[in-house]
């Protein structure tokens, strides 16, 4: 099965203290885990702040870095859109903790994995 991560999935072991691929694994078993070249480009931008937010992107990448980095062949212009568009086309389930790009999932028929009580994931049937 392939997994699809998106920015606010890869900043979730730094910001929330969650093993993302142990979680992962728990919920599918065997999985293979996808990360948009878009999602590394947003991720690389955040890193090079300060803070915390920039500690968490920096995590986010080197967990990226345990995926399958693909270009999304959308060209759309937010990164949401071709998270929607690439998960539609391949077949995925995305994870994410955002909002807005959930529900847009859900809406689209989209298998979603969301992090529930900040402390484990938790799989949405689109």
């Amino acid at each position: 099965m392939r997994v699809l991560l998106d920015t606010n999935a890869l900043l979730m072991p730094a910001q929330f203290g969650i093993d993302l691929y142990d979680e992962l694994l728990a919920l599918f078993g065997d999985f293979e885990p996808v990360t948009l070249e878009e999602v590394v480009g947003e991720l690389s931008g955040l890193a090079r702040g300060h803070g915390r937010d920039a500690a968490a992107a920096r995590v986010g990448l080197a967990m990226a870095r345990r995926s399958t980095v693909v270009p999304s062949g959308s060209t759309a212009e937010r990164v949401d859109d071709r998270v929607i568009e690439y998960a539609r086309r391949e077949g995925c389930v995305v994870v994410t903790n955002d909002r807005e790009l959930r529900n847009a999932l859900l809406a689209e028929g989209i298998d979603v994995v969301v992090m529930r009580r900040q402390r484990t994931l938790e799989l949405i049937r689109g």
